[in-house]
């Protein structure tokens, strides 16, 4: 694994899994928003099914002002986007400033949404800077693994949530292309049969998406 130590490349990995979490959970989020209020605010419950968390918020309103913002959610996102700086931070050196600014920047916007009369606005902005973050990957960092292991993590947390939804065969198929090289190439240990395996299941006529969640939950050897 070259220079980086097992114990940097699993804050990599997690780095690239809690920047992708808050990325595809937010994009919902929007999508949640208005049918949260035009259906009375019983989309919530929806929205909380379809990403498996518990419902603790007992009302649309309580759950606005919660899931983006309260520290004391785990699963809120201002809770995940933590758990991504704190992974970031340790790896200032290898990432490189720029980089860390852009995390900084996300959360520094769910901040400012908190406390704006429109908050999308500056919950879209968390979006563009994760964005930004990805794609500071290629152009500053010159450790190929470093790259690799945050964009292996990035594509399992997709996969593992893109199953959770249910979002249908072909789009498992498509981010599961785009996992095996950088997983292959990340220097980390994982199950290939289980690559293998999801591949086939995503491939059938009823996808079986709790076994896919499993597979994928489970594929990285070395990570916890």
């Amino acid at each position: 694994m070259g220079t980086i130590s097992l114990e940097h490349i699993d804050n990599l990995f997690w780095l690239g899994r809690y920047t992708e979490r808050v990325y595809t959970t937010l994009r919902l989020y929007f999508e949640s928003y208005d049918a949260m209020i035009d259906l009375m605010g019983e989309e919530y419950k929806t929205f909380c099914e379809r990403i498996d968390i518990p419902d603790i918020y007992g009302s649309a309103d309580e759950f606005k002002a919660r899931y983006p913002f309260d520290t004391g959610d785990p699963n809120s996102v201002i809770s995940n986007m933590t758990r991504a700086y704190d992974n970031s931070i340790i790896m200032r050196e290898i990432l490189g400033s720029e980089a860390l600014s852009y995390i900084q920047m996300a959360i520094y916007d769910i901040q400012v949404a908190k406390k704006s009369e429109s908050p999308l606005i500056s919950l879209q902005e968390v979006i563009d800077h994760i964005l930004a973050f990805w794609g500071i990957m290629d152009d500053e960092v010159d450790n190929p693994q470093v790259r690799n292991v945050i964009k292996a993590g990035k594509r399992i947390e997709r996969i593992d949530l893109y199953a959770r939804l249910n979002m249908g065969g072909a789009e498992i198929l498509r981010e599961l292309k785009r996992l095996a090289p950088r997983v292959e190439q990340s220097g980390m240990r994982y199950h290939k049969e289980y690559l293998d395996e999801i591949e086939e299941l995503a491939k059938a006529d009823k996808v079986d998406y709790y076994r896919i969640v499993s597979l994928i939950e489970n594929l990285i050897i070395m990570s916890v």
